[in-house]
């Protein structure tokens, strides 16, 4: 039986508490009634002598303070609220315990923004990783040292999982279901929890907003100027022109600004304004080319299914279509 340690704190997700306690005990009474051994055993650990914020009356849910939790076969880092500053602010011994932790070769998984735990006590480092695309930008200035891939669902890197965003994080759960029960298991968990199985790519839930959080003015200045005229024929030149700098100091001072290329800016803005486009209406893909700002069909299709993961036509598919309700 595999022994789960579930964080709690005042400041998680319930979400991401709950989901993945339903997940794990409706996984061990299939197995029971299949006459099987319970897989997991579930303790929740908090920074308090009792469990005063999440008292579920369940048997199989225990509890213990995180300092009393000799070892566990997987550590669960959920979600949270607030800014990640405050939060750690709140929390440091759990970034010393985390650390601790793997240092004593106890795995450790985060759910959506929990990433921000395992990076602030500094276990990220070298590794690739993941987790809500709308922090991605925001984990990648705080910790350069870690590669987060935004489009990721999922990572497994020497005994440190992390996921994507919100209930995308419930896809490393059914990983880990069919990592410690089996291939079978891991089917039978995506048939009855509504999962796709062997999901990889969050990239089509994103929504590009820009990264406006610097104090770069000059490079605000060319990131409006782009914004609104991302439908235009741009050149980086041209934007570099905008605010009267080299083009070569333009390009290193955008990247460090954004963590974007100019290049990779205009085309995330370009494809933002698409997927709304596509989101809105029925739009022809070809007056969708050139309402975005690109004149060849081949590049636009090909640009757009590189940031999104889909085609035109896949993600118009999806967004587009009223929801079918039965009157």
């Amino acid at each position: 039986m595999k022994e789960i340690a579930l964080l709690i704190h005042k400041d998680v997700v319930l979400s991401t508490i709950s989901g993945t306690l339903d997940m794990l005990e409706h996984t061990n009474r299939y197995l029971e009634a299949s006459g099987k051994p319970r897989a997991f055993s579930v303790t929740l650990v908090g920074e308090s002598a009792s469990n005063d914020l999440l008292p579920v009356a369940a048997p199989y849910i225990h509890y213990c303070r995180y300092t009393d939790l000799a070892s566990a076969d997987l550590i669960i880092v959920p979600a949270f609220f607030g800014q990640p500053d405050d939060v750690f602010a709140g929390h440091r011994s759990l970034l010393d315990w985390l650390r601790r932790m793997h240092d004593e070769g106890n795995e450790i998984a985060s759910l959506c923004s929990g990433a921000y735990f395992l990076a602030e006590a500094g276990l990220l480092e070298g590794r690739c990783c993941t987790a809500h695309w709308r922090d991605i930008e925001d984990l990648k200035r705080r910790y350069p040292d870690t590669r987060f891939l935004s489009r990721m669902v999922m990572t497994d890197q020497d005994g440190l999982y992390t996921s994507g965003g919100a209930f995308s994080a419930f896809h490393l759960v059914l990983y880990l279901i069919e990592k410690y029960c089996g291939r079978d298991m891991g089917i039978w968990a995506s048939k009855m929890f509504s999962l796709d199985m062997d999901r990889e790519s969050q990239a089509y839930f994103a929504v590009f907003q820009g990264q406006f959080r610097h104090q770069d003015e000059q490079i605000l200045t060319a990131q409006e100027y782009i914004d609104k005229n991302y439908n235009e024929p741009l050149s980086v030149e041209q934007m570099a022109l905008q605010i009267n700098m080299s083009l070569r100091n333009f390009i290193r001072r955008f990247k460090t600004a954004t963590q974007n290329t100019p290049l990779e800016y205009l085309q995330r803005v370009r494809i933002e304004a698409a997927k709304k486009a596509l989101e809105a209406g029925n739009p022809t893909i070809t007056s969708l080319m050139y309402d975005s700002g690109y004149q060849d069909i081949k590049t636009f299709r090909k640009v757009f299914k590189r940031i999104t993961g889909l085609t035109p036509i896949e993600y118009r598919k999806k967004y587009s279509r009223t929801l079918p309700v039965l009157n």
